[in-house]
């Protein structure tokens, strides 16, 4: 929903935390959960550390709803389907995130939320939904090779974002 979205960043924001460069995170140096890469993707040119250390919430919010809350059209899901599937797009991927949603909706999972997949998933118990999408997102990240260093914050996160969900539903 669209009166969702500065909650839901703001939740997003507590689970990405600030600045990290773990050597075992495929994602490199990262801050508030925005990667080195999709930063210089957004901006169009090459940042450095103090670039990436120098981010605020205000400076990510716009790259945030543009990369992923629209994407997933946050604005026109559901409340708690929004928050469940904008939490999965940033930490898993848009195209994942999309997928789930209309599997979940009985349609082609082809990752591209249109009308006919609005609809849909607008159609589905919200609740159900999201219990749906957490349960895949945790299959998943039990399947990647990093879920022996990640696991348990991961695990953690999509149970907390489970239970915020479910309560929005």
């Amino acid at each position: 929903m669209k009166e969702n979205w500065d909650a839901c960043f703001e939740m997003v924001l507590k689970h990405e935390g600030g600045f990290v460069n773990h050597p075992k995170d495929p994602g490199g140096m990262t801050n508030l959960g925005v990667t080195k890469a999709n930063w210089e993707r957004y901006l169009g040119r090459d940042v450095g550390e103090a670039d990436m250390r120098a981010l605020t919430p205000e400076v990510v919010k716009p790259f945030y709803k543009t990369m992923y809350w629209d994407k997933i059209k946050g604005d026109a899901l559901p409340s708690g389907i929004d928050y469940a599937a904008y939490d999965l797009a940033v930490n898993s991927g848009v195209g994942r995130a999309a997928k789930y949603l209309q599997e979940i909706a009985g349609v082609t999972a082809d990752g591209v939320i249109g009308p006919k997949s609005l609809e849909a998933i607008q159609s589905c118990d919200a609740k159900e939904t999201v219990d749906a999408i957490c349960d895949m997102r945790m299959d998943f990240l039990k399947g990647l090779s990093t879920f022996s260093t990640f696991g348990n914050g991961w695990t953690d996160r999509v149970g907390k974002v489970k239970f915020k969900a479910i309560s929005m539903a």
